[in-house]
C-alpha cells in the first residue's frame, strides 16, 4: 500500500486511540463485547421478567452501550406503564421502588431521540414517586404496598430499593431525595457490628422481616450508591457525591472479610452454611471496577482489582454454552441457588466496566 493511502487507515487509528485513552469520559458502553458476555446478554434477554429485572436488564444494555436494545427496553417500560405511572408493570402492581429501575433508561432514550413518549413516562414515574409512593414518617419510600409475610405490616424497607429507586430520582434532578433514600435505608437497615446491610425492616411493627446479612442485598446497595454518586457529581454536588462513595467503599470493605477464594460470597454472608452466589460478587466487583476507574477507589487501600479479576475469571466459568449463570441467587423466591436475570445484567455490567477500565 502506498503510504499516502495508509494515512486514512493511521487517521482512524489515532482516533481510535485516543478514544480509549478517553474511557473515563464514556457515558456508558463503548467496547468491543466478548463471545460470553454477547452470550450472557441473549439469555438475559430471554428471561426477564418482572419490573426490577427489566430495570436493571435496560440499565445493563445503556452501561454496555447496546444503544437499540436498551431504547427497546425502555419502549416497553413505557407501553406497560400503570394509569398510577409506575413503569414496566405486568397484571397487578404491587412494587413502590422497584418500577423506577427503568427509569433512566427511559430518560436516557428521551435524550437520544427527543420523542416526547419517553419523556412523559419518566415524568409520570417521577410523579408516582414525588406524590403517590408510600413513605415513612422521615421520607423513605417503602418497597412494596403489601406484605409477603403474616405478622407484618406493608410498611416495609428492602435493601433493594437502594438501587430502584434513588439512581432515577438522582437522575431526574431530585439529588436530594436520591440521597435521603439511601441514607434512610442505611439508618434502618445497616448492622452497626459489620457495617453490613440486613434485608428487610418493618417500619410498621418496628421489627425485621428478615435480619439476615443477604449478599445480594448489600450488592443492590453497592450498585445504587455508585450510580447515585456519579450522578450527583455531573451535577457539580461534590460533597453529595464524596459522601455516597465513602459509604461504598467502607460497604466494599465490609464485604471483604467474607470473599472467597474464588471472589464468591455465601448467600448470608456470615453463614458459611448457606449456598455460594455469584450475584454479589459480580455486583461488588462492578463497583470496583467503576470506582477505581473514576479515582475514588485506591488499591493500595485493602481494594485491589484482584478481588474483582477473581469474581470475573470464577463467574465467567459459570457461563453455560445457551448464555445462562449458574450459582446465583435464583429467581423466583431468591433463597437457593439457581439462575436470575439480575446475575445476567450484573455480569454484563462487570464486563461493561472491567472493558472500559482495562482499555478492552
Amino acid at each position: 500500500m502506498h503510504a499516502l493511502e495508509s494515512l486514512p487507515l493511521l487517521c482512524y487509528a489515532i482516533f481510535v486511540g485516543l478514544f480509549f485513552l478517553n474511557k473515563a469520559e464514556w457515558p456508558q458502553g463503548g467496547y468491543f463485547m466478548n463471545e460470553i458476555a454477547k452470550k450472557v446478554m441473549g439469555a438475559m434477554l430471554a428471561i426477564q421478567r418482572y419490573p426490577w429485572e427489566q430495570g436493571i436488564c435496560a440499565q445493563a444494555l445503556y452501561e454496555a452501550g447496546e444503544t437499540q436494545l436498551y431504547v427497546a427496553m425502555a419502549h416497553d417500560a413505557v407501553l406497560r406503564q400503570t394509569p398510577d405511572g409506575r413503569l414496566a408493570v405486568t397484571g397487578r402492581s404491587i412494587a413502590c421502588t422497584d418500577p423506577a429501575a427503568n427509569g433512566e433508561a427511559v430518560l436516557r432514550a428521551y435524550e437520544l431521540t427527543g420523542d416526547p413518549f419517553y419523556k412523559n413516562g419518566a415524568d409520570r414515574m417521577l410523579a408516582y414517586l414525588k406524590q403517590k409512593a408510600p413513605r415513612t414518617p422521615d421520607g423513605v419510600i417503602y418497597h412494596n404496598e403489601v406484605s409477603f409475610n403474616e405478622g407484618y405490616s406493608p410498611n416495609q424497607l428492602w435493601v433493594d430499593a437502594c438501587y430502584m429507586a434513588p439512581p432515577f430520582l438522582a437522575a431526574m434532578g431530585e439529588l436530594d431525595d436520591a440521597f435521603l433514600q439511601l441514607e434512610g435505608h442505611f439508618r434502618y437497615l445497616q448492622d452497626p457490628q459489620t457495617g453490613l446491610l440486613f434485608h428487610n425492616y418493618d417500619v410498621g411493627t418496628g421489627r425485621f422481616v428478615r435480619r439476615l446479612l443477604w449478599a445480594t442485598g448489600n450488592g443492590w446497595a453497592l450498585m445504587g450508591l455508585a450510580r447515585v454518586a456519579a450522578l450527583a457529581d455531573q451535577a457539580g454536588r461534590g460533597e453529595m457525591a464524596s459522601a455516597l462513595r465513602e459509604r461504598a467503599r467502607q460497604l466494599l470493605l465490609s464485604l471483604r472479610p467474607y470473599r472467597r477464594e474464588d471472589g464468591l460470597f455465601h448467600d448470608i454472608l456470615n453463614d458459611p452454611s448457606s449456598f455460594v452466589d455469584g450475584t454479589s460478587a459480580m455486583m461488588a466487583a462492578t463497583v470496583l471496577y467503576r470506582g477505581l476507574l473514576e479515582g475514588w477507589l485506591d488499591e493500595e487501600n485493602g481494594l485491589p482489582l484482584s478481588q474483582a479479576e477473581a469474581a470475573y475469571r470464577t463467574m465467567c466459568a459459570k457461563v453455560d454454552d445457551f448464555g445462562i449463570l449458574h450459582n446465583v441467587c435464583g429467581c423466583p423466591d431468591f433463597v437457593s441457588s439457581g439462575t436470575s436475570a439480575e446475575a445476567q445484567a450484573s455480569f454484563l455490567m462487570m464486563d461493561a466496566w472491567r472493558a472500559k477500565l482495562l482499555g478492552l
